[in-house]
């Protein structure tokens, strides 16, 4: 069976300090013969009437200047192409509302669907991402071994940037997305991925499926992840990690930069630590489906879905829809996705009178007792703790997440 071709996918917009340093990363890759990198450089046309953002503009252009001798090179060595989408020049850019990473990465990935084969990868990444030599050997792999897959969540871990204030930040934040996705995993939710535009490969044919990638400003990899979840089950592991950038950002609405700049200004309101037993009634939910599909019972998860969808008797629709309980199943996560189970926990963690801090200790001390630090005490705050404190709790997650990755849950 030949080897699918990779198609590299990457969104720039001002960001002509730091793809270079990518672009030189996917120079280095080993093991793989060749591939094809596409660039969206991209802004709102409006920007070159906006005096403030006149700056951002000429860096564009400079990118594309970079991108235009990198193509030519690429061009002459023999190797993968280097493809250029110029959404930044005067007159080229995003129109009315069609704006942000989410309209950059569907320009991306709906040119390349128009040349790729079913079976070719999609890797997605972001213009300041660094990866190892062995990425795309790494990915490609994993899902050459695993064609059930329709995409690839790949483990990802945010370096250190050397100022402090950041570092902290970054920490936190990153604190806050592997506690999430361990509860998820400790549940066996179907739905237990962390969704990084920087950390995705998905297949071709799968993406055409699912009607491409939905554009919106922010949050675009979340429900890109769900469609594909809703597909099948989706990678969780692969022998390699990208290395996301932990800068200060805010050209999206959320996400990673704009979560570090609120927590270098002390907001984490929207970024708890949630405790586990917030996800007791979703697991007892999970455990209670084959009662369910015979007859109504009740969970607090169960309440607030019937809540949510505003309708009293939707398991009996379901039922009534289905042939057997694994269909029944299926149904039951196709309402009961991601989104409200994110919504769900939002809700109640406003509920419940706990410390991000405290939430954290008693999540650790269920999941790895022999491995929680000394220094680290329920009545404990971060701001007490060291900047080297902070990275030893994310790696230790990073190490317990990685298991959980491995074991790859699905349902």
């Amino acid at each position: 069976m030949p080897s699918p071709r990779l198609f590299v996918a990457i969104p720039a917009m001002d960001e002509c300090d730091h793809l270079p340093l990518t672009l030189q990363d996917l120079k280095e890759q080993v093991d793989v013969s060749s591939f094809d990198t596409y660039i969206c450089v991209n802004q709102p046309d409006d920007y070159w009437q906006q005096p403030e953002k006149r700056g951002l503009c000429e860096r564009n252009m400079q990118t594309l200047r970079l991108l235009e001798l990198e193509a030519q090179n690429s061009a002459q060595s023999g190797a993968g192409m280097l493809h250029v989408l110029d959404h930044a020049s005067p007159g080229k850019g995003w129109q009315g509302r069609k704006r942000g990473v989410g309209w950059a990465r569907k320009t991306l990935f709906d040119t390349i669907m128009q040349v790729a084969d079913a079976d070719d990868l999609i890797v997605s990444l972001d213009a300041d991402t660094r990866v190892p030599a062995d990425y795309l050997h790494a990915v490609t792999e994993a899902m050459v071994l695993h064609p059930e897959w329709p995409a690839l969540s790949v483990p990802y871990y945010h370096p250190l940037a050397g100022n402090d204030a950041q570092d902290r930040a970054m920490l936190r934040y990153e604190i806050y997305m592997r506690n999430y996705a361990l509860n998820l995993f400790k549940i066996g939710s179907p739905y237990s991925f962390t969704a990084l535009g920087s950390a995705i490969v998905m297949r071709v044919g799968a993406l055409r499926k699912i009607g491409g990638i939905t554009p919106v400003q922010s949050g675009e990899d979340f429900y890109l992840l769900q469609k594909f979840r809703k597909m099948a089950s989706i990678g969780n592991y692969c022998n390699t990690t990208v290395y996301p950038s932990s800068r200060l950002s805010d050209r999206v609405l959320f996400g990673t930069g704009p979560a570090l700049i609120k927590g270098t200004q002390g907001d984490w309101e929207s970024y708890p630590v949630y405790h586990h037993s917030l996800f007791e009634s979703i697991a007892e939910t999970y455990r209670r489906l084959p009662q369910l599909y015979r007859e109504d019972v009740e969970t607090d998860f169960l309440l607030f879905l019937q809540k949510q969808f505003n309708e009293k008797h939707i398991w009996d629709k379901i039922r009534h829809n289905v042939t057997d309980f694994r269909h029944f199943a299926l149904a039951f996560h196709q309402k009961a996705d991601g989104l409200r189970i994110l919504q769900y926990l939002r809700l109640k963690h406003r509920e419940l009178p706990m410390s991000t801090e405290k939430s954290l200790f008693e999540n650790m001390v269920r999941w790895i007792p022999e491995k929680v630090p000394s220094w680290l005490k329920k009545e404990a705050a971060f701001a007490d703790f060291t900047t080297e404190q902070m990275d030893k709790i994310r790696r230790l997650l990073f190490g317990i997440e990685n298991e959980c990755r491995r074991n790859n849950f699905s349902i």
